[in-house]
């Protein structure tokens, strides 16, 4: 588990850590109260990446679909609204999560049970107005 607390005026360089951190995973369950900075983590994650198109959370279609300019996709997931799990059985979840491609999820704890069984945790968490931690933990066999 890694930790640091950060400014988030250092977004930027936030994102580099956690680039530098996540090894080869590629599902992320972003986890924080509301206004933690989730999506907006995501955002910049999405720039380092090389995102073509500009983001934004994908609370009311459940899943938004990114390209990066060397043509990788990502997924931005927000469960905030999921009422039942099987909702996001019908948009075919176990398809974006075993596609390879990297899934990027928020309010996870929606989906019950429907989680990889491996996962790169990424915990934000208020530190003062201006500051936030963030928690890396990789999960391993959560069922």
């Amino acid at each position: 588990m890694l930790s640091r607390i950060y400014e988030m005026s250092e977004l930027a360089s936030v994102a580099d850590w956690v680039f530098a951190n996540a090894g080869d995973e590629k599902i992320w369950v972003f986890q924080g109260e509301m206004g933690a900075g989730k999506t907006t983590l995501v955002k910049s994650l999405g720039e380092k990446m090389g995102v073509i198109d500009p983001m934004s959370s994908p609370t009311f279609g459940i899943v938004n679909q990114y390209e990066t300019a060397s043509g990788d996709r990502i997924y931005h997931f927000d469960f905030y609204r999921l009422d039942d799990p099987a909702e996001a059985l019908d948009i075919g979840i176990e398809e974006y999560f075993y596609s390879g491609d990297y899934c990027w999820m928020e309010w996870a704890e929606n989906l019950g049970g429907l989680i990889p069984d491996q996962f790169l945790l990424v915990k934000i968490e208020y530190y003062t107005a201006s500051s936030r931690k963030i928690t890396l933990q990789l999960i391993e066999d959560v069922h």
